[in-house]
């Protein structure tokens, strides 16, 4: 046990830190108990750990989603209204990082208000799971969106250049959001120089950039399709495998409103895994 905390770097364990720290340790635990959970009720018809999901005596399904919710509401109510100390306060970020990461777990059904967890759809979870771990990892390395005079320490230039370049910053990582990068967006946050590159480079055809500004450009929307069918395909195809190996490869189809079936969503010999949307418990 002391050689583990020795490997944890000396400023996560400051007092300033640690409540952040416990709230990604809580985080972490949490989504892999609830994946792991999943993954088992679906392997075998059943859980002994009845965590992800609870059905009512009247039919009811209550998912996870809603224990998460609660949890973060819970603990930040408590910390506003209490602002306890030590170690109140770090078993309320526990709390909240378990919620967080409950609630992020059924993201894609929050987004769709559809049971789309073992569908394509679903690696939406993921996506926002691994979008929250990098939020927190950040801020747990001290990489903070720099300030005003935080700005102005590094350049001598007036308080309203320091304004003007974070505002430019911000724009630029809402501008990778709209581009559909999510991922670069929310590192530039942190890091200005990778939302400004993301900001500057095409926009995936399918993201509310594209669907505005190319519409009446077409050589940039082809442009677009090909760098998305290229590169973009190839790591869809990776991040997919990986997303897979961490939450469990979906096996359900959702119905397009166009009446054919999601090309992500095949069974092992390329015909459709069945028609019958499920629950995940």
């Amino acid at each position: 046990m002391t050689s583990l905390l020795a490997a944890i770097p000396g400023h996560v364990l400051d007092p300033a830190k640690r409540p952040l720290f416990l709230l990604l340790i809580g985080f972490i635990l949490t989504f892999s108990v609830a994946r792991l959970n999943s993954r088992l009720a679906r392997a075998r018809g059943g859980s002994r750990l009845h965590m992800s999901s609870i059905v009512t005596p009247g039919g009811l399904h209550i998912h996870h989603a809603v224990f998460g919710i609660i949890g973060m509401v819970v603990a930040g109510i408590l910390e506003f209204a209490v602002q306890p100390g030590s170690p109140w306060l770090e078993g309320l970020a526990f709390i909240f990082g378990s919620g967080a990461a409950l609630t992020l777990d059924e993201f894609a059904l929050i987004l769709h208000l559809e049971d789309v967890y073992w569908t394509g759809e679903g690696r939406k979870s993921i996506d926002a799971v691994i979008l929250g771990l990098t939020f927190i990892t950040l801020l747990l390395a001290g990489l903070l969106p720099r300030s005003i005079d935080q700005v102005g320490d590094y350049i001598t230039i007036s308080r309203w250049l320091a304004f003007v370049l974070i505002l430019s910053g911000a724009v630029f990582v809402v501008v990778c959001y709209l581009k559909g990068k999510l991922f670069v967006g929310t590192v530039g946050i942190f890091v200005p120089p990778v939302a400004f590159i993301g900001a500057l480079r095409l926009a995936k055809p399918n993201s509310p950039w594209a669907r505005r500004e190319y519409a009446g450009s077409p050589a940039k929307m082809e442009r677009a399709r090909r760098r998305d069918e290229g590169f973009h395909q190839l790591w869809e195809r990776r991040k997919h495998r990986l997303w897979d190996l961490i939450g469990g490869k979906p096996h359900l189809t959702l119905p397009r409103r166009d009446g054919r079936r999601d090309r992500h969503d095949r069974g092992p010999r390329g015909g459709s895994s069945g028609d019958k949307r499920e629950s995940h418990v």
